[in-house]
Formats: C-alpha cells, structure tokens, sequence
C-alpha cells in the first residue's frame, strides 16, 4: 500500500515555514490537490533563513513532498544554494529586479504556480505580480501572502522604525499604493468585456485573470483565457439590441463622458 501523502497543513506546521499555516495549509489543500501528481514548476519567492545561507528551505521541501513529480524553485536575496537538492533549485536576488526576475524565469520556463512569500514590501508584491504573472502558465495560480501588511503603516514617531514598519502599509484602505488594493483594482480586470468605454483597449490582466479569490491575509490569482465575449458590450460599446431598446443607433448619442480608465500592467 503506497504510503499516503501528509496534508499540506501538516507539512507547513512547522513554525519556521509559514505564518498561519493552519489556514494556509486548508487553502492549498483546496488548490493544489487536483494538481498534485502533475508535472509542476513551481517558484517560491522568499526561501526564509534570513542572512543565514544554510538555514530556511522549509516551505520548499514542503512543495517537494506535497508534489513528487514537480520542480521547485526558490528566489531569496540571500545566497541559498546550500538548501539545494533533488528538484529544488534556488536563485539569489531581489523581487523587486527586474533583470534578475527575467533571467530566472528564462531559466525555469513557464511556471504553474508562483508564490509570493518575499519581501512583503508592497511595493515588492505589486511590482513582481506585474513582472512575473506574464510567465505562468494557462490554468496557473499565483498566490500572494501575509497581505496584512497592507495595513500596517510606517513608523511617524520619530524614532528610527521597526522592520515591520517599513512595508508601504497605509491606515486608508482605499490607498491604491497597497498590495490588497491593487489586486482589489484587478478584480474589474474580470469584467472588462463589458466596461461601457469604446476606446478601451484590453490589457494583459483583462485577458488572462479568471478569477481572483481573497483570504484573510492570502489571496490566490487564477490564469486562463478571459475573451469570451461580453452580455451588455460588444468591443466595448453597447450592443446593437441595447442600442435599439433605448432608441439610439450609436453610443455617441448618448452624449456619455468616459472616464480614462487606467492599465494595471504599467510598471
């Protein structure tokens, strides 16, 4: 009787490899089970340890037992090869370099999933979501944690801050600047067919999200095809039956004023 995999709840209980691992643990069951036996690239962004090059690798060691076909990779600022073994392979350099990203992910390929446990700079979060979700492949996840520091503010006392206390967080929850409301931003990326615009042109995130799924300080990216065609607009402009039902024959008619809507790709 072949010996029965641990959940990932168990594998990620140890406490030096995630925050809240019981929830984690729940939500990747729910995700990665249907694709645990596949071929899977995976990259990891923060591979823990801190400056210390022999020690971290947990999680990574974790993917590897969870998933026994798949390739796992780890991205940290910290030289980490020493953690390296059989289907782990580690590269140094920041989240927040785009030539480093570009070169990793020419080396890898397309991936199948990508978790962001890095820096947790907002501006880190944001910034390699835009770099890095392009390389995932259709039917990909791409998973973003410990987005509470999206609320936690900078130190404003006067005394030199605490690390925590350096991660772009802000008190206004509207602030666009911030991890949780930039991937707020994308969930209108879902519905772009039907944005009343005529001049909009779709970008890379409207074709390719279909689905964004927000968890208590997790939220998980889902890739696919998103052209279907829209209910309401076709091109962006309503369509001719909506047209007719209002007595019109063009949009312009209507004398609309279109708000310039911006692209969230723009890095």
């Amino acid at each position: 009787m072949a010996e029965q995999t641990e959940s990932l709840t168990e594998l990620l209980s140890n406490p030096r490899t995630k925050w809240n691992a019981d929830i984690y643990g729940d939500r990747y069951e729910q995700y990665f089970l249907p694709l645990k036996d596949k071929p899977l690239k995976i990259l990891e962004i923060g591979i823990g340890g801190y400056e210390d090059p022999f020690s971290g690798g947990d999680s990574l060691r974790a993917w590897k037992k969870y998933f026994p076909n798949a390739m796992i990779y780890g991205v940290d600022i910290v030289n980490k090869k020493a953690l390296e073994e059989d289907r782990i392979r580690t590269f140094q350099g920041s989240q927040d370099d785009a030539s480093f990203l570009k070169q990793v992910t020419a080396e890898t390929g397309p991936l199948d999933i990508i978790i962001d446990d890095g820096s947790h700079h907002n501006a880190h979060v944001i910034k390699t979501f835009k770099l890095l979700f392009p390389a995932l492949d259709d039917n990909g996840v791409y998973v973003v944690e410990d987005t509470h520091f999206s609320y936690v503010p900078g130190s404003t006392n006067g005394n030199i801050p605490p690390h925590w206390a350096k991660y772009g967080g802000s008190l206004n929850l509207n602030d666009p600047a911030t991890a949780v409301n930039f991937f707020k931003r994308l969930v209108d990326c879902l519905s772009h067919q039907e944005f009343l615009n005529p001049d909009y042109k779709a970008n890379y995130f409207d074709l390719h999200i279909v689905g964004i799924h927000f968890y208590r300080n997790q939220i998980f990216i889902l890739k696919g095809d998103n052209t279907a065609p829209g209910n309401f607009c076709e091109n962006n402009t309503l369509r001719p039956e909506w047209l007719k039902s209002m007595g019109v024959e063009s949009v312009a008619e209507l004398k609309l004023e279109f708000p310039v809507i911006d692209d969230p790709t723009v890095i």
